[in-house]
């Protein structure tokens, strides 16, 4: 089976005919690929061919961001919104109608890759969590649905809209496999907002974007780290199909996610924080998730970015066992 076939079909609860896709879904640290350079991987090659060099499937991520160039040229003062004003202000410098179009070659490039099977195509969307804490700052953004909440549902109206332009420009070019929208709502004991807060001022706006998306066929899953495991109801709500990263150390559980969620798909979950103890600890981990596995709707993979104290040598095992727990998983 091709690459883009075995992430889609695995995602969906259909087991491949030879293995699980072999992925990493974030991107190394630059100080990980640093290291990988210095013990043997090639200088000249990009991220992604790096990963391909180390035996992961092909997959590409675009992240569209509704603050494009001109936002990133301006002062940090013209940057910080307070209050209606100051986001008035600032409006304009967001929500670049040319996000796509500046992605046009890369996504030309690799359509006929993403046509014939050969690559998977992932977007990231700013969430509606994410995107006005961007915009106040950790400690304002939390104020803010209290003392803005005007503000906020206009912030999040918006980004409602926006996405939903780039989604239907997006897919005139090439229909991505599967979206996140990036959140990081959860931290390690759980969700950093209450359900009467979500249903208020998320989940409107993913119910707005949401069928857009999968009328176009792309699975609509969120970008959470921390310990997500009591906000999938409300994501479930909302019509989000799926989650990752899957953060082992905060606790999550991806035996106990599935029989509790058993239609709910997953990406991660694997420790990171085992890989540079070597091969049996490795494959201590890769038998906790392989029940799973098994069941479908779960592509593993690091629970986050590789940390720098892994070596080359101990990547390479952990690549060598991922195939071979992958391969495990379908027989």
């Amino acid at each position: 089976m091709k690459n883009r076939g075995r992430i889609v079909n695995t995602l969906n609860f259909i087991l491949p005919d030879d293995r699980l896709p072999m992925i990493e879904w974030a991107g190394w640290w630059d100080k990980t690929q640093a290291r990988f350079q210095k013990e043997g991987v090639p200088e000249h090659l990009s991220r992604e061919e790096i990963r391909e060099y180390l035996g992961l499937d092909m997959l590409r991520q675009f992240w569209i961001s509704p603050k494009g160039q001109a936002y990133r040229n301006a002062s940090a003062e013209v940057k910080k919104v307070s209050d209606t004003d100051s986001y008035i202000r600032i409006r304009d410098i967001l929500y670049p109608m040319d996000a796509v179009e500046m992605r046009r070659a890369q996504l030309e490039k690799l359509k006929h890759l993403h046509d014939n099977g050969d690559v998977a195509i992932w977007i990231t969307l700013d969430g509606f969590f994410w995107f006005p804490r961007t915009l106040f700052g950790i400690e304002d953004h939390l104020y803010a649905f209290y003392d803005e909440p005007e503000l906020m549902h206009r912030i999040n109206s918006d980004l409602a809209d926006y996405n939903i332009y780039l989604i239907e420009e997006l897919c005139k070019i090439l229909k991505p496999d599967f979206m996140t929208f990036a959140e990081d709502m959860s931290y390690n004991l759980g969700p950093m907002l209450s359900y009467e807060m979500f249903e208020e001022f998320l989940l409107p706006y993913y119910k707005r974007v949401i069928p857009v998306l999968k009328k176009h066929g792309i699975i609509p899953m969120v970008d959470t780290d921390g310990q997500l495991e009591a906000m999938i109801p409300w994501l479930q709500e909302a019509g989000i199909e799926g989650a990752l990263p899957l953060e082992r150390q905060a606790g999550v559980d991806v035996a106990r996610m599935r029989d509790m969620f058993p239609d709910f798909k997953i990406i991660g979950a694997y420790d990171k924080m085992v890989m540079k103890h070597g091969e049996e600890a490795m494959r201590r981990e890769w038998e906790r998730l392989l029940p799973v596995m098994k069941k479908g709707g779960f592509i593993p993979s690091c629970d986050h970015q590789t940390p720098p104290d892994v070596s080359l040598e101990n990547y390479r095992i952990y690549m060598k066992l991922m195939k071979e727990y992958c391969e495990k998983a379908v027989k």
